[in-house]
C-alpha cells in the first residue's frame, strides 16, 4: 500500500471529463509517498489516474490522506448526500435485469447516490404479433423512454444498444458504454442439434431480418419464421414444437440466466452481430455534464471504439429495423477491424466486407466502410427493401 500526502489544493486540481491530470502539486508530492497504516478511502476515479501517473502496479492501490480524511471526485460533480438520479427502462424482465446492473455498478463507485429505476412501455413492447418490419419506423423499443428524457422525467435510460437509432432526437447522446457482453448469436434447438447438423426443412425462429437473411443465405432450404415475444415466450414456443430452432442474442440469454439453453454459439463468420449487439447504451441529455461524469466510472473505453464504429457504419446506411445491417467492430493491437453486412431479407443478395482502421477515428471507419458497401451495390440493395416496405 502507497500512501500519497496531498493537500487540500491539490484534491481540486483541474479534470476534464475523461482525461483529467491531477495538478502539479499532486505530481509534485507523488516522490514523498510512504508506507502508512492511516484510515484509507478511495474513489475509483482517482485510483485510475493515479496508477497511470506513478506507474503502480495493478494490484497497488493508492491511499489519498488529507487533514480530514477526504474523498477526490470530479470536479463539477455535486457529491450531495441523498442525490438521486432517475434511471427510465422498459419493463421486460431483461431490461430489468440490466438496468439493476446499471443500478449495482453505479453504486460501487457513488455510495452517496441513490438510483430510482422508472418502467416505461414502448411501442415495441405493446405490439406483438406483427413483425417490426411491419410497424415501421425507428426506435421502436426507446421513443417513450427518450420522450421522459426530454420532458425532465428521467436523467438516465438503460437500453440494449442494439435497440438504439444511429440519429438521436436534439438534446440526447448515447456515450457512456459499460464494457460489452458476449456479441454473438446463440442457437438453440429442441434436439440438441447444431446448425450445421439441422434437417432440411428445420423451422428456425427469430425476430431479426438480420438473421433471417444470413440463415437463408447459407441454408435456403430452412423455413425460417418470425418469432417475437420475451425471451421466455420464444423458449416456450420452441420447447412446444412450434419451432426446430431459435435464434437469439447470447448475452440477453446470459444476463436472464438461460445460457444453458445454447447449444451453439454463431461465430461472426457464421453469423454477423447486430450493431452494438450485447452492448449496452446509457442514454442522457446533452447538457447534463454531473450526471455524464458520474456515468464515467462505468464506461468502458474499448467497447466505446468498436460500438462508435458499427454505428457510424449503421448511420450511413441511414439503417433500422426493416432492413438486414450487421456489424461487427474488435481491436486487433493498434488497429480497429470493422466488418459489414447489408442483404435483401431473401439471403439472395448479400454484401459483406471488412476495412481496418486507426482506434481513434472510429466513425471515420464506419463512414467510409457504409460508403464502400453502398458503392458495392448496397445502395441497390437498400432502395429494393425500402422499396417493398
Amino acid at each position: 500500500m502507497q500512501c500519497l500526502f496531498l493537500s487540500t489544493s491539490a484534491m481540486n486540481a483541474e479534470r476534464s471529463s475523461r482525461n483529467w491530470s491531477l495538478g502539479q502539486e499532486l505530481m509534485s508530492n507523488a516522490p514523498n509517498a510512504t508506507p502508512c497504516g492511516h484510515k484509507r478511502r478511495f474513489h475509483p476515479l482517482l485510483l485510475k489516474p493515479a496508477i497511470s501517473l506513478w506507474g503502480l502496479g495493478k494490484n497497488q492501490a493508492v491511499c489519498v490522506t488529507v487533514v480530514q480524511v477526504l474523498t477526490a471526485v470530479p470536479a463539477g460533480v455535486n457529491m450531495k448526500t441523498g442525490k438521486t438520479l432517475r434511471l427510465a427502462t422498459r419493463k421486460s424482465a431483461l431490461a430489468l435485469v440490466q438496468s439493476n446492473w446499471v443500478k449495482e455498478e453505479i453504486a460501487k463507485y457513488w455510495p452517496e447516490i441513490n438510483v430510482d429505476i422508472v418502467k416505461f412501455t414502448t411501442k415495441g413492447d405493446k405490439i406483438l404479433d406483427v413483425p417490426l418490419a411491419q410497424v415501421g419506423g425507428k426506435g421502436l423499443f426507446v421513443k417513450e423512454i427518450e420522450d421522459a428524457l426530454l420532458k425532465g422525467k428521467a436523467d438516465i435510460a438503460v437500453h440494449s444498444l442494439k435497440d438504439v437509432p444511429a440519429e438521436l432526437p436534439e438534446g440526447l447522446q448515447v456515450n457512456i458504454f459499460p464494457r460489452r457482453d458476449d456479441p454473438r448469436d446463440a442457437l438453440i434447438s429442441r434436439d440438441g442439434l447444431r446448425l450445421q447438423e439441422l434437417p432440411k426443412g428445420a423451422r428456425i425462429g427469430t425476430s431479426s431480418l438480420r438473421r433471417m437473411a444470413q440463415l437463408r443465405n447459407k441454408r435456403p432450404d430452412f423455413e425460417v419464421i418470425s418469432l417475437r415475444g420475451n425471451i421466455d415466450t420464444r423458449l416456450r414456443k420452441l420447447d412446444e414444437g412450434q419451432y426446430d430452432a431459435i435464434i437469439l442474442a447470447a448475452a440477453g440469454l446470459r444476463r436472464a440466466g438461460r445460457q444453458q439453453r445454447i447449444v451453439q454459439l454463431l461465430e461472426p463468420e457464421v453469423m454477423l452481430p447486430a450493431v452494438g449487439q450485447g452492448a449496452l447504451g446509457i442514454e442522457v441529455r446533452s447538457t447534463d455534464t454531473e450526471v455524464k461524469q458520474i456515468l464515467d466510472s462505468i464506461h468502458h473505453k474499448e467497447t466505446s471504439i468498436c460500438v462508435r464504429a458499427e454505428r457510424a457504419f449503421l448511420l450511413r446506411l441511414e439503417g433500422g429495423c426493416q432492413v438486414p445491417i450487421g456489424a461487427f467492430g474488435q481491436i486487433k493491437g493498434q488497429t480497429l477491424e470493422l466488418e459489414g453486412m447489408v442483404g435483401d431479407v431473401a439471403g439472395i443478395k448479400i454484401i459483406r466486407m471488412k476495412k481496418q482502421g486507426v482506434i481513434d477515428q472510429p466513425e471515420i471507419l464506419g463512414t467510409i466502410l457504409g460508403e464502400k458497401i453502398l458503392a458495392a451495390g448496397g445502395e441497390e440493395i437498400l432502395r429494393e427493401v425500402y422499396g417493398a416496405n
